[in-house]
């Protein structure tokens, strides 16, 4: 019903809407670290601009992301959709022809590893 709307109402527009109103609620517990929206928007910004700065990505360019479950997979996947790059997530655990066979299936011109 939400992406039937003109426009649609994208993950990245709620993440956007909730970081404006209430930026100082934890969104994120890590390891004992809590990150607010206000937090997680901050480091989603800083990933986009080095992402298009540096490495020239712009929309429609897929990329492949190869990180395990940390935060930075947050930031990275919403930096991504700010720029309008597909994200195509690879199971950080998958090895050998599996992974190679992810790759050649994402068509990604870009991998983003830790």
């Amino acid at each position: 019903r939400r992406l039937s709307g003109r426009p649609a109402v994208t993950l990245l527009d709620v993440f956007r809407r909730h970081a404006r109103l209430r930026p100082r609620r934890p969104l994120l517990l890590f390891q004992g670290d809590t990150f607010t929206f206000e937090d997680v928007e901050r480091q989603s910004n800083r990933a986009a601009w080095a992402l298009w700065r540096r490495l020239g990505l712009r929309s429609g360019r897929t990329v492949a992301v190869f990180l395990p479950n940390e935060p930075a997979y947050l930031w990275t996947w919403l930096a991504l959709a700010k720029l309008g790059c597909p994200m195509a997530c690879l199971n950080c655990n998958v090895r050998g022809r599996a992974l190679r066979h992810a790759l050649e299936a994402a068509e990604a011109t870009v991998m983003l590893a830790s």
